[in-house]
């Protein structure tokens, strides 16, 4: 059974940066898509940024374009959020996914239903 767990998370002040890391753990791990979720307080679990994992295309949402960039690594079945001049709103759990159903290259999976494996989840709370 594989495990996604997810570190990096913790207090960064408004305008600092953070760089979330997700690990996958256990057996053999054949992703074809991983993406970044986060959930503030009160508020649905919205969609942050994916990496297609074979050919590394990358997809953020608007509200973090420029600040935020999502990165995978294949041989060591990792994928990463590195979070520069992060906003108090950035502040939630942070959930990294996995899909394993056949890719379509051409579409961003960015719906929860989409993923099939999650993590436990990690806080980020950005102070102004």
């Amino acid at each position: 059974q594989v495990r996604l767990v997810e570190s990096g998370g913790g207090l960064v002040q408004a305008g600092g940066s953070l760089i979330l890391s997700c690990a996958a753990v256990g057996r053999t791990f054949s992703p074809t898509s991983m993406a970044w979720f986060r959930q503030a307080a009160g508020k649905e679990r919205e969609f942050v940024a994916s990496v297609k994992w074979i050919s590394g295309r990358t997809y953020v949402i608007d509200s973090v374009k420029g600040r935020f960039t999502i990165s995978r690594d294949s041989a060591e079945n990792t994928v990463e959020l590195q979070m520069a001049t992060v906003k108090p709103e950035d502040t939630a759990v942070y959930y990294c996914a996995a899909r394993s159903e056949r890719d379509l290259p051409t579409v961003v999976f960015n719906s929860e239903r989409d993923y099939v494996k999650w993590g436990q989840g990690i806080q980020v709370t950005v102070f102004s």
